[in-house]
Order: structure tokens, then C-alpha cells, then sequence
């Protein structure tokens, strides 16, 4: 095929995969042992971040953008009028290792378009997989689209040529799934992520009494949801986040903001794309569902189940439990440590280890890195200052809001751990 042919293909597949958040490659330990083309362990994938805060790169695509379904909110699905293509399963292979010799990838994200049949689709991905790992001898990152309804062997086979494999869970709630994808199942979704899992398990134990049983997954599996499209509340769309990551270890949960593509009755207005603010919100509270002990009836529930958009969460929910506050740095333990605003982990560790020493005072917090234009007003400390105790959760939040740089300090990054 021509070098043109490719290159269109390529532009067509990888501006469809753009709609795809849900790639990260953190996790994963795959070494080069056998002198072949590249190494996943601490790289990452599509212009994301290592734990150590390194930016990595991905050739991210679709290995086509046809499909037979007709989910509303899909920019490939069948009635939409775009223009289609499909990459041969070679040609993904020959792709991924050119980029990869130029230094301009350090991995593959592989998703696609149904088309004919799940298997038939999900076989075409495992393909692409198993030519890089046998045939290329390719030690790089390989993250794979799961296929709502692929059988349990080839999902089976993904897991052993892949370092990631997500199937994404596309719309928070069912009933907003059969309003917007009636042809579609939830049980398609959650069968492929049940299977992922026991298999995980099922090889890291073999693994302790085998040590030449192959890795499977070794970078988890996670997922993704559209927000914003079939109208679902913040409290809905983190229970059932909550409950993605405790039946089936998720490693993350990807939120996609609603982009108008078409129209139609079902969606909202053509012009009322989702802000990224509330993605980033959603991200946040996602952080403290993970990292910071909270449950996330603490954070939403039915008398505030939408995220205010002009304060991170974790201010939100201090502002709503001023009774809890303040909290003693001295004395706190480590739990309600992450609690105060203005204190990420990384700083919990260094209260904790520095009051071994001595007693902390407010110069001593601001050195550990407390952001304490917010702390402030939570907290006490060894010194004789301190702030009113007065204030409303109202006056607070304006005195807050007013003292901060921007209105959305504190605002984490997808991909960044900024959050305090």
C-alpha cells in the first residue's frame, strides 16, 4: 500500500482515538531482557506522566472507525457521516516499530471501531500485540481496548501480550447506557473486567510458586465514562466509580467530558460541551477516594450531590465539618492529617516525621510545604497566632477564594498527584 494510503489512514485513526482518555501506562515493570526494541518499565504512554513526573508519549489509534452500533454520543458510530478507514493488522505492527526507532513513541494505545463481531475485533488486537511481542521482540508499552462481549479466551490472550487492557464502561448509570446505546449491555462491559481480574490474580499467584509463569497485565486494567451526555449527578457518576474500583481493582477511572458531535433529541444541546473544570473536580474527588481515605457518601450524597466547581472537594467537604475542625498538627493522626486543606500526602509524612523532633509552629509548615492560604483556618500549631474561629462556612469560603491566586487553585492535573 502506498505511503499516502498510510498516512491518510493514520490521520483518519489516530483523530478518532482522541475521544479516548483512558491511557496511562503507570505500573507496569515489563524489562527488556533479551536484547530486543524497547522497555515499559517507568515509561508511559500518550503524552502522560510517570510517578516520577516524566512526560511520555504513545502512538494512539484506532485500528478502525468502523462499527456497527449506533451509540448516540459516538463520534464512529454507524450513522454518523464520517469519512472511514481500517488499518491492516501489519500495518499497525510496521507503525508502531518506526515510530518507536525514531524515538517519537515509547508505546501503543490500541482501540477500535466493532466492526462485524467483538471477537472478530478483539482478535485483530490481540494480533497486533502478539506480532509486536514475538515476532518485533518489542519490550514497550502496549495498552489494549477491551471489546464490550469478547469471549474469555481472547481476553485471556490480550492480558498476556498487553501491559494495560481497559474496556471502557462508556455512560455512568444503565439506565443512561439504554437511553443513548440501546443495543448495547452493561453485562458486555463488566464481563471482559471480571475476567481481567481473576486472571491478574489468578497468574500473580502462580507467579509466587512458578517464577517462570508468564505476567499478565502487569499494569492493571481500568476504564472510562462520558460525562455530561445522559445527565447523571456527580453522586452518581463517583458510586459507581467506587464500585468499579472495589469489585473489579480498577487501577483508574478515566472521566470524559461530553463533547457534542451531532444532533440529537437524547443528548444535550449541540452547544453545552462539559467545562474541563468539572472533569478536573471529578479527578479530584477520584484522589481522595484513592489516596486520602474517603468514602464517597462523605464527599457526595443526597443533600449535595453536584461538586462545586469554585473549591476542590476536600474544601468542600471542611467547609460542611467545620465541627471537626481544627486540627491539631501536633497531635492528629495520620488520617485526619490529609483532612486539612492545603496538606497533600506527601506533606502528612513530613508533619509526621518532623514533630518527632520538636513541636511545629506556623513557620515550620509553611517550609514543609503546607499550602496555608487554606490550612490556616483548620488547623492549630505551637504558637501563640491563630486564625478567627468565628467565620462561617460562607465567609470562609469568600475569604479562601479571594486570598488564592487563581479561583482554581488546587485544581489537579488527570494525570498529575498536585492535589493537596
Amino acid at each position: 500500500m502506498s505511503f499516502e494510503r498510510i498516512q491518510e489512514k493514520l490521520k483518519i485513526l489516530a483523530d478518532a482515538a482522541k475521544y479516548d482518555v483512558s491511557c496511562s501506562s503507570s505500573g507496569s515493570n515489563r524489562k527488556n531482557t533479551t536484547k530486543g526494541l524497547g522497555d515499559a518499565t517507568g515509561m508511559g504512554i500518550c503524552h502522560s506522566y510517570t510517578e516520577d513526573g516524566r512526560c511520555v508519549s504513545l502512538l494512539k489509534i484506532l485500528l478502525t472507525n468502523h462499527c456497527i452500533f449506533d451509540c448516540a454520543y459516538c463520534v464512529t458510530r454507524k450513522s454518523n457521516d464520517v469519512k472511514r478507514a481500517a488499518f491492516q493488522v501489519q500495518e499497525v505492527v510496521d507503525l508502531t516499530i518506526n515510530f518507536y526507532r525514531r524515538n517519537y513513541i515509547e508505546g501503543l494505545f490500541l482501540s477500535s471501531g466493532i466492526f462485524k463481531s467483538a471477537d472478530y475485533t478483539m482478535e485483530r488486537l490481540v494480533a497486533v500485540a502478539k506480532k509486536l511481542r514475538l515476532e518485533e521482540n518489542f519490550h514497550g508499552y502496549i495498552h489494549l481496548k477491551s471489546i464490550p462481549g469478547a469471549s474469555d479466551e481472547l481476553m485471556r490472550e490480550a492480558g498476556l501480550y498487553a501491559d494495560r487492557l481497559s474496556v471502557n464502561i462508556e455512560i455512568p448509570t444503565e439506565s443512561g447506557l439504554k437511553l443513548l446505546a440501546p443495543d448495547k449491555k452493561r453485562e458486555d462491559f463488566l464481563k471482559p473486567m471480571n475476567k481481567v481480574k481473576h486472571e491478574i490474580i489468578q497468574y500473580q499467584a502462580e507467579r509466587k510458586i512458578i517464577k517462570s509463569t508468564p505476567k499478565y497485565a502487569p499494569a492493571g486494567q481500568s476504564t472510562q465514562m462520558i460525562i455530561g451526555a445522559s445527565g447523571e449527578t456527580d453522586q452518581q457518576i463517583m458510586w459507581t466509580s467506587q464500585h468499579l474500583y472495589k469489585k473489579f481493582n480498577l487501577k483508574r477511572v478515566y472521566y470524559s467530558g461530553y463533547i457534542p458531535i451531532s444532533y440529537d433529541d437524547r443528548l444535550p444541546h449541540i452547544g453545552s460541551a462539559v467545562p474541563m473544570l468539572r472533569e478536573n473536580r471529578l479527578y479530584q474527588t477520584d484522589w481522595l477516594m484513592r489516596f486520602y481515605g474517603f468514602d464517597v457518601q462523605e464527599l457526595l450524597n443526597d443533600q449535595h450531590q453536584q461538586l462545586d466547581l469554585d473549591i476542590d472537594p476536600k474544601l468542600g467537604w471542611a467547609l460542611r465539618n467545620l465541627q471537626q475542625f481544627p486540627v491539631d498538627v501536633n497531635k492528629a493522626d495520620k488520617q485526619m492529617l490529609a483532612r486539612i486543606p492545603g496538606v497533600g500526602i506527601k506533606s502528612v509524612n513530613k508533619i509526621v516525621q518532623a514533630r518527632r523532633f520538636r513541636k511545629l509552629n506556623w513557620e515550620h509548615l509553611k517550609r514543609l510545604g503546607i499550602a496555608m492560604n487554606r490550612a490556616k483556618y483548620f488547623i492549630t500549631c505551637d504558637s501563640n497566632e491563630f486564625e478567627r474561629r468565628d467565620l462561617t462556612a460562607i465567609q470562609l469560603k469568600s475569604i479562601i477564594l479571594k486570598q488564592s491566586s487563581s479561583k482554581y487553585t488546587g485544581m489537579l492535573s488527570p494525570q498529575l498527584n498536585l492535589f493537596q
